[in-house]
């Protein structure tokens, strides 16, 4: 069993979600850190978790249900990976107040690209201010957007209980997670085609930075402001310190894998034409957050794994336990073949 921190006693903790990504690898450390974990999710996912880990089955959304699974139940901490709704989050605060210590809620870089007139990187003072309007119904960006707005509703709702009733929450905003367990297979997608040799398919616009976060230390922080006690009614970004661009990543990866990495840039509206995007290029998306990580390091001593060295981890990972090959990846030939037709047509177009 890990040695616990010093500061740190069992504790009675609830996470929402737990089998997945950030959750999967939180509960296992909590566990090993001997504390008694329980997980309410709606149980449609398959899990790995240790047999001392209590599962509790319901529909957040629906108020009854969490409202009769948790009856007469305390906790010390609560870490809830799956609150997007303000009106989820009104429940929780309704049926968790006096009844829980500390609340971790995981929200997300997408606060900040709602609003309007920011620059990158952004800070936690940089929420407060005027939002963007609503792009057009069945226009680019409603849907991410929407997440945006709802998840600043969520961190609302949470600052008026902590102003109103003291509800002790603490909100950590996190950008673009790498990690051996991401279920959209985002890196994958990029490892298969810059393993396959053809050149990897991005728009010449946004073209922003990437400033990412490995999974592992969203849970660091997790335990560290757990462990000391303190963060309760704020927020803190958390990202990896590194900013680089998509052509320095991709060969940061390219170079664990031992080839080339190739890129094509095109234009954004003729890729979206072609339904290309996000698939050919994932981390090439508008809502790519890249967020400011000084506040988590001088509060509470956040270090933050070096760029370089989970990249090698993951790709180690993928080598010796590749998943099947992702649906994104069964347009590739299309992909090839729409760059081929753009080359041709720009020469074309050139020599006349």
């Amino acid at each position: 069993m890990r040695p616990r921190s010093a500061h740190s006693m069992p504790m009675n903790i609830l996470i929402f979600g737990g089998t997945r990504n950030i959750g999967h690898f939180l509960t296992h450390r909590l566990v090993a850190d001997g504390h008694r974990v329980t997980v309410l999710n709606r149980g449609r996912t398959q899990d790995n978790l240790p047999v001392s880990v209590e599962r509790l089955v319901a529909d957040r959304t629906e108020r009854t249900q969490l409202e009769r699974i948790l009856r007469g139940r305390t906790f010390d901490v609560v870490v809830d990976n799956a609150l997007y709704k303000a009106a989820e989050a009104e429940t929780v605060i309704d049926l968790m107040r006096g009844r829980v210590k500390r609340y971790f809620f995981l929200s997300t870089g997408q606060v900040y690209l709602v609003r309007e007139g920011l620059q990158r990187p952004f800070k936690e003072g940089d929420y407060a201010g005027r939002v963007m309007p609503a792009p057009k119904a069945g226009s680019y960006g409603l849907e991410e957007w929407s997440y945006g707005m709802d998840k600043r509703r969520v961190e609302d709702a949470m600052a008026s209980a902590w102003e109103t009733h003291r509800f002790p929450y603490t909100s950590l905003r996190l950008p673009m997670v790498n990690s051996e367990r991401d279920h959209f297979f985002r890196l994958y997608n990029y490892i298969l085609r810059l393993k396959d040799g053809d050149p990897i398919l991005a728009p010449e616009t946004p073209n922003f930075a990437l400033r990412h976060v490995y999974a592992m230390d969203v849970v660091t922080a997790i335990i560290r402001l757990i462990d000391k006690g303190i963060g309760i009614g704020k927020a803190y970004n958390i990202s990896q310190d590194e900013t680089v661009s998509l052509e320095q990543f991709l060969d940061l990866v390219a170079g664990f894998l031992g080839v080339e990495a190739k890129i094509a840039r095109l234009p954004f509206k003729k890729l979206e034409a072609q339904g290309f995007l996000p698939d050919c290029s994932p981390f090439s998306e508008r809502w790519m957050s890249e967020l400011d990580n000084t506040l988590s390091k001088q509060e509470f001593g956040m270090v933050y794994t070096p760029l370089n060295e989970y990249l090698e981890g993951l790709i180690r990972h993928y080598t010796t336990n590749p998943p099947p090959k992702t649906a994104s990846y069964r347009r590739r030939r299309a992909e090839i073949a729409f760059l081929e037709f753009s080359r041709q047509e720009a020469a074309e177009t050139g020599a006349e």
